[in-house]
């Protein structure tokens, strides 16, 4: 059984640099399941937080879903990553620098498990956000050469 991707948050690749990268699980209820099968979910402004030694995600925003009525969940409510414990104080260390942050990058279904990709990144600059799209220009304008050749 292979991944199939929810959600991506393209932003992000842009917004920072990503440095590291990690796979964690998210407690979610059966409403945000099933809304995420439908392709409910959206990473735009979402961010992991750690608060008293557990990993949360924030913001991450998942519509309702239309068959569970008044059983529905909290569109924009915390949800608990799991994480390893070793993995937790390796990344708990690296957020001590300075502009580290915790990016999630991709919401995905893994062998029947809803998983979240994060990514640790530091903030990008004005002058490096230009200097990514330059770079993609003339990568594609690279690629358009050597397509008519």
């Amino acid at each position: 059984m292979g991944v199939k991707i929810i959600c991506e948050n393209r932003k992000a690749r842009f917004n920072y640099e990503i440095i590291d990268k990690l796979e964690a699980g998210i407690m979610l209820l059966g409403s945000e399941v099933k809304s995420l099968r439908e392709g409910g979910g959206n990473l735009m402004d979402a961010y992991a937080n750690l608060n008293k030694g557990e990993l949360w995600l924030v913001n991450c925003h998942i519509a309702h879903y239309k068959a569970a009525n008044l059983l529905n969940h909290e569109v924009l409510r915390q949800r608990k990553l799991l994480v390893h414990r070793r993995e937790l104080e390796r990344l708990y260390g690296k957020m001590q620098e300075k502009g580290l942050t915790l990016i999630p990058l991709s919401l995905y279904f893994k062998e029947g498990k809803v998983k979240v990709e994060l990514g640790l990144g530091k903030g990008k600059k004005a002058h490096d956000k230009r200097d990514t799209i330059k770079k993609r220009e003339s990568d594609r304008e690279l690629r358009r050469i050597a397509k008519i050749k």
